[in-house]
């Protein structure tokens, strides 16, 4: 399905593949020999989405651009990348044979240099980078720039890194004391019903 957002509607070269249950909301732009595959999400919200040639989109996965915040993250893929099922792309960039395992989940602002993985289950945290052919490991997390990596059983250093990532400020422009999460999540979620009010106007193109 191709949905009309924000004026702008996506654009998909003749040779990609779009599975019938496949959506793509607003600037989503889909490159030569891309497949998207079914019950994938492609949403540019304010921003954009990119998708370079021979990238693969696996069943259900989420690529999610945003402009609320400070800065705009549109969701850039090079060529050649294979993003596994159920995983989750918001707000980063991503260079070319960039792998992503079942699961895994990038946000805002992360990038991924060429040949990177991010292996089942992992999560690249927000402002995160991955050097080239850097390889996370199944169900940890990286953190910074150049990232590290923090496992889960590691609690106490995967809070402070977690709170040094600076999420919500980069995903939601909210700013909010680490331990006020109350006041911090009710203004992310004000955030986004403002930003998907958006939707409202959405036409969905033949």
């Amino acid at each position: 399905m191709l949905i009309r957002h924000r004026g702008s509607e996506p654009r998909v070269d003749p040779t990609a593949y779009i599975a019938p249950n496949a959506t793509l909301v607003g600037d989503v732009r889909i490159g030569p020999r891309v497949r998207v595959m079914y019950g994938a999400v492609l949403d540019a919200e304010g921003a954009y989405v990119e998708v370079g040639e021979a990238c693969v989109i696996s069943e259900h996965a989420v690529l999610r651009a945003t402009a609320a915040g400070h800065t705009p993250h549109p969701v850039i893929l090079g060529d050649h990348v294979l993003v596994g099922p159920h995983c989750t792309l918001l707000g980063c960039s991503v260079d070319r044979c960039a792998y992503f395992g079942t699961g895994a989940t990038v946000l805002h602002g992360a990038r991924l240099h060429a040949g990177a993985v991010a292996a089942v289950g992992s999560l690249v945290h927000a402002n995160a980078v991955l050097p080239a052919e850097f390889f996370l490991p199944p169900f940890t997390v990286a953190v910074g720039a150049p990232a590290r990596v923090v496992t889960p059983d590691r609690t106490g250093e995967m809070a402070a890194a977690i709170k040094g990532a600076n999420f919500a400020t980069t995903a939601f422009g909210v700013e909010a004391e680490w331990e006020d999460r109350i006041s911090r999540y009710e203004k992310a979620a004000e955030v986004r019903v403002a930003e998907y009010a958006a939707h409202s106007g959405d036409e969905i193109l033949d």
